[in-house]
């Protein structure tokens, strides 16, 4: 008895010593590119690609972030950069909001298809409506306007998804006891399901806000005047046709990530339980 309980037990840890194993390696290969592209901000641009890797070099250059703040129009860019994913977020947050209430608490006919064809669109990447869509925001004379790259960003599947979700674990006596006191499905949506509804709200609005600021592609497509351009275009700035400086290109990544790892650090909580409660509730 004592022999097979010692076994197990050596398996257990075995077992866990092989899943820690994996969780670090894991961790490595997903820590290694930020912590080259920090250490590549600090260098001269000739000692980037040294190896072995300098990880800190002997002369720190802190002028790099000074150089790309200043000579740069690092702020201007930055400025479009925020605007537009504050548009973008907010305008999903608005549209899913409203029509996660729709599909979780009005029961209409046909709204069970209405929204499997709905999320049905997530099969579909991006590249196969790409044109169609800029036809649309071409004639609506849009292009190389912030508003119409917003528009095109703002129909979410996921986030109507992600809502409808934990709407439904919400009890629907909440909604009836304010029908009698006369409120209506808008005041039902933004006075009652929606305060019950922050952990879900703030795991949307991180993984909008985060999809929107890091966008290259559509912002390259849309964006054609300079002074409109958001910060990951113009980081392309620094690759010149016969040499790249990657040390400034590494300090503006950098100062380009940290308003997402701000927003991540402090909303973190929130966006595991959204996500938790969002995965658990059977719709």
């Amino acid at each position: 008895m004592i022999n097979l309980k010692s076994s197990q037990a050596t398996q257990t840890r075995a077992a866990h010593l092989v899943m820690w194993s994996f969780l670090l390696l894991f961790s490595f290969i997903s820590i290694f590119p930020f912590a080259w592209m920090i250490s590549a901000s600090i260098k001269m641009n000739s000692e980037v690609f040294y190896y072995p890797i300098q990880w800190i070099p002997q002369d720190i250059q802190w002028r790099n972030y000074i150089h790309v703040l200043t000579q740069f129009n690092f702020l201007a860019y930055f400025k479009n950069t925020a605007v537009v994913s504050a548009m973008i977020t907010f305008g999903t947050l608005l549209i899913s909001v409203m029509a996660a209430y729709a599909f979780a608490k009005l029961h209409f006919r046909g709204s069970n298809f209405l929204f499997l064809l709905y999320i049905s669109t997530l099969m579909l990447p991006w590249q196969v409506y790409m044109v169609p869509q800029y036809l649309i925001v071409s004639k609506m004379q849009l292009v190389d306007s912030h508003l119409g790259l917003a528009l095109t960003s703002v129909f979410a599947p996921f986030g109507v998804f992600l809502l409808k979700q934990f709407f439904m674990g919400i009890p629907n006596d909440y909604g009836e006891a304010a029908k009698i006191d006369g409120c209506s499905h808008l005041g039902i949506c933004f006075r009652i399901i929606l305060p019950m509804s922050k952990p879900a709200i703030t795991s949307l609005l991180l993984l909008t806000f985060m999809s929107a600021w890091n966008d290259y592609l559509a912002p390259l497509i849309y964006l054609k005047t300079e002074k409109l351009r958001t910060l990951q275009i113009a980081l392309h700035y620094f690759q010149g046709e016969n040499e790249t400086n990657w040390a400034l290109l590494m300090a503006g990544a950098c100062l380009s990530m940290l308003p997402i790892l701000v927003l991540y650090i402090f909303a973190q909580k929130q966006l595991m339980e959204g996500m938790a409660s969002a995965g658990g509730i059977k719709g």
